[in-house]
């Protein structure tokens, strides 16, 4: 079997089994099980956590004593493992350690995938730059699949999507034994620190002014990153509490319309040469927080009905404001660096951006969200009037069935309600990634210097 083709199947698999579960689990959360908001905020930062010390562990254990692919498959079945036990987990406290321990398995392979991409294709002398892009790109294309098949599948919000995952990660942990042998380099000096080996001698370069404002704003734009993904698609799927839109076609495939910011995510790569070699890296950089404001506004006065143009938009300029600022980010790294401080300091752009900053947007926004923007409805006929319906409306009662809520003969719910005020909560992201881009565009201070214009030559042909 082609190599090319071979990997093209590792990467589409990579994401697919992230993708069945990642866009939907609030749906489980909130919907199924109906736990407490606040607490969800931390089941999005067991990724930030996971990814402040899990790929370094694995990558020294793959430098130095176990062959990439190996190491790669194991993961993945241990990941598949706890995907699956998953459903059997009946309190938030244990689904928070339950997905933590996922997350340590599953966040390493992502590099671990990369690395054994590059080795291969080396080996079999291939051109990385050339051959890998075409490579990733079906990682996409795999995260996409999966969030189709979760929804068509009436999956979103039950726990199948956890099994459609788990048994994904198996197949793919068995398969990755089968992929050419990527053996430790042992490049790793043995006299290094466990403080150079974890890339933390990186942290020197907050020395530098400009160096630790940029990873400041990195780790705040790195706050928005993951709220469209933990909230995007329950946001779709609530308004089917509103009998005006229980039947509109996003609601029933929302999933499928996040999806089309994954499709936007691919499309925009393309662009990015263009855009860094019109405007340079900085006003680049503030392309993409203008974007983020856009994906929250849009967001904020969106719904399934006239304004249903507004979501779909949302769900465009999302691969800008994603691709955007982390491959502008990543080239001003690449320019602004040494060649021996370059690879930690990659390391540290993306220790702050998805671990600090994930976990930062994650845990905050959850205890915002559930502190100033939900509100617990107890009686049938103020639900009824919030939603502009009467209190006998079918729909209505139906959505309360689902919920496993009943009407008392006083009027009161058998259970409290809690909705949350989406439309408030767009609005504070939009003013959040605002604030951020006029304090970026005041502050950071930089011009497009000769390595920027070579560096961006490079990736535009």
């Amino acid at each position: 079997m082609n190599i090319k083709f071979r990997l093209t199947i590792m990467s589409f698999m990579q994401f697919f089994v992230w993708g069945a579960w990642l866009i939907t689990i609030a749906n489980y959360w909130f919907g199924t099980k109906q736990w407490d908001g606040a607490q969800f905020g931390l089941i999005f930062a067991t990724m930030g956590f996971a990814s402040l010390f899990m790929p370094t562990i694995t990558g020294i254990i793959a430098d130095k004593w176990i062959n990439a692919e190996k190491l790669y498959g194991i993961l993945h079945i241990l990941y598949a493992a706890t995907l699956i036990y998953i459903p059997q987990v009946e309190s938030p406290n244990e689904f928070f350690w339950t997905i933590f321990l996922a997350m340590c398995f599953y966040m390493p392979t992502i590099s671990l995938s990369n690395s054994i991409s590059y080795t291969t294709l080396k080996s079999s002398n291939l051109d990385v730059v050339k051959d890998f892009p075409p490579i990733r790109v079906w990682g996409t294309v795999g995260f996409i699949a999966a969030m189709w098949i979760t929804n068509l599948t009436g999956s979103k919000a039950s726990a199948n999507q956890f099994y459609i995952a788990g048994v994904a990660a198996l197949a793919l942990g068995l398969y990755s034994f089968s992929l050419p042998k990527c053996p430790p380099s042992k490049l790793l000096e043995e006299k290094s620190t466990i403080f150079q080996k974890f890339g933390l001698d990186a942290f020197k370069l907050f020395a530098d002014y400009k160096m630790a404002l940029f990873f400041i704003f990195s780790m705040f734009l790195g706050g928005a990153l993951q709220l469209t993904n933990a909230y995007g698609d329950v946001f779709l799927d609530e308004f089917k509490l509103f009998p005006v839109y229980a039947e509109s076609f996003v609601i029933k495939y929302s999933t499928i319309i996040m999806s089309i910011s994954q499709v936007s995510e691919t499309l925009f790569i393309l662009a990015i040469p263009f855009f860094l070699k019109r405007f340079g890296i900085k006003k680049v950089m503030v392309i993409a927080m203008l974007a983020w404001v856009f994906r929250f506004g849009l967001f904020a006065y969106g719904d399934p009905a006239g304004n249903l143009w507004m979501i779909v938009f949302s769900c465009v300029v999302y691969g800008m404001a994603f691709d955007f600022f982390n491959i502008s980010g990543s080239l001003f790294v690449e320019t602004s660096t040494t060649a021996k401080t370059r690879s930690s300091a990659q390391g540290l752009f993306m220790m702050m951006t998805n671990g600090f900053g994930a976990v930062l947007g994650s845990v905050v926004s959850g205890w915002m969200i559930q502190k100033y923007f939900t509100k617990a409805y107890t009686d049938i006929q103020s639900l009824a009037e919030h939603v502009g319906s009467a209190s006998n409306d079918k729909h209505l009662l139906k959505f309360l069935g689902d919920k496993g809520i009943s009407v008392l003969e006083n009027g009161n719910l058998s259970r409290a309600l809690d909705v949350k005020d989406w439309h408030t909560i767009w609005l504070s992201f939009t003013i959040y990634a605002l604030v951020i881009t006029v304090l970026f565009m005041i502050f950071f201070k930089h011009k497009h210097t000769r390595a920027e214009v070579e560096a961006i030559e490079k990736i535009s042909h």
